[in-house]
């Protein structure tokens, strides 16, 4: 942690985040030296295109073209339309043509022959990331919650103590204290509740009180200094000739002071690594098995390892089935790239494809947003909503045409 006094924090989620933005970063950098498609080219630099055509045509092994049929740039048609169009009506024009052109490519990706395809792999994409990303929120909290259900276990009761002049060395954690009376005493505390207690003449120093509250508390002739106590924490609680003193503002929490914040981290950093294998199988194993087996095999086998989510009583069974879940389902997404590619044609292939990622999209913010909102309430409603979904988008891309055969044509 860096910290800039007690009001500003660099945490390390924010690290995280940093990290997390630095591939993103470099994808643009390295996309700023590839080279545009041919068919870019053609409608917009012709001499570029000629270059980039004949290099592809002669690492296929294929014979130069001689000729080449150019269409007609959008900016002649606007001249063709109106030759003494002024600026301001070209430019409206312009933006009207490609809004139309846009929308007509858009209900092409719904005409025949590619009508039932898009139909399925929207379906298909839909699926696959409402079961995904729901699982990805729903797998580290409840992972979070048996951690804090395990530290809710453990606490300890105190009623009816009295405790007189006596400075406390070490931390109150996980503990209840009820009618309780602290003279002249000098502590710090994680995640204690007093209920009913009384502070007499006590110091409170440096204290970084996570994850504690006082409910109906009486503060006499007591001095807090350096604390992080606020009216969050004092619930129905009074201070009589009580002062805060140098209050701490910021956040205040660790990763010494929240393990579990710590752990949510290794949880997922398992999550991705299991991906590493999948990977690699797809790679080696797609073109030998099969996209729609590959892509329908994975999200089945994804499905059914859900199920067995029901049986995950421990953290560490829950971990193995994230990593067994991650790893199965990664096969499933990079097939389904391959095969949204595969099935549309040049002209309708990139609206295609964005229709498809819309589709993912809107699931991945449905499914936090219900997967979310399951944590800690049930284990069944996400369990069999995810393999439910996972099962039948498998089986609908099982129904998608085989595009392999054209490829290797």
């Amino acid at each position: 942690i860096f910290s800039m006094g007690s009001a500003y924090q660099f945490h390390s989620w924010r690290v995280f985040v940093v990290v997390c933005a630095l591939p993103c970063v470099s994808a643009v950098v390295a996309l700023t030296f590839m080279p545009e498609s041919p068919r870019f080219y053609l409608e917009v630099k012709h001499r570029q295109f000629t270059v980039i055509l004949q290099l592809c045509l002669l690492s296929s092994r294929l014979q130069p073209v001689n000729r080449i049929k150019i269409p007609k740039q959008l900016d002649e048609l606007v001249e063709m339309q109106n030759e003494s169009a002024n600026p301001v009506l070209k430019v409206l024009f312009k933006i009207k043509a490609e809004l139309r052109g846009i929308w007509l490519t858009f209900m092409r990706c719904f005409n025949y022959p590619v009508k039932d395809n898009t139909v399925k792999l929207a379906a298909v994409w839909f699926t696959l990331s409402f079961g995904y990303y729901g699982l990805s929120v729903w797998f580290p909290d409840v992972i979070k919650h048996l951690q804090a259900d395990e530290y809710a276990s453990r606490v300890k009761i105190h009623n009816d103590e009295r405790i007189e002049d006596f400075t406390f060395n070490f931390t109150l954690e996980n503990q209840i204290h009820r009618n309780g009376v602290f003279l002249n005493d000098s502590m710090k505390f994680k995640a204690v509740t007093f209920i009913n207690s009384s502070f007499l003449n006590c110091y409170f120093e440096d204290v970084s009180s996570v994850g504690s509250f006082f409910k109906n508390c009486t503060f006499v002739d007591s001095f807090l200094y350096n604390t992080d106590i606020d009216d969050s924490k004092l619930i129905n609680s009074s201070l009589i000739n009580s002062s805060f003193h140098h209050n701490k503002t910021g956040c205040q929490m660790t990763f010494d002071d929240d393990y579990s914040a710590y752990w949510v981290y290794f949880v997922n950093f398992l999550g991705t690594l299991a991906v590493l294998p999948g990977n690699i199988v797809s790679a080696l194993l797609m073109d030998k098995i099969g996209r729609l087996s590959m892509l329908g095999g994975s999200m089945v086998l994804s499905g059914i390892s859900c199920f067995f989510l029901w049986f995950g009583t421990s953290e560490s069974m829950m971990i193995f089935m994230l990593c067994l879940y991650n790893g199965l389902s990664i096969s499933a997404w990079n097939s389904l790239d391959v095969v949204t590619t595969e099935l549309y044609p040049t002209d309708r292939r990139g609206t295609g494809f964005g229709f498809c990622n819309a589709m993912c999209k809107l699931a991945a913010v449905l499914g936090n947003l219900i997967f979310g909102s399951l944590v800690g309430i049930t284990k069944a409603i996400p369990i069999l909503l995810a393999s439910s979904v996972l099962v039948g988008g498998g089986l609908v891309g099982l129904r998608l045409p085989d595009t392999r055969a054209n490829v290797l044509m």
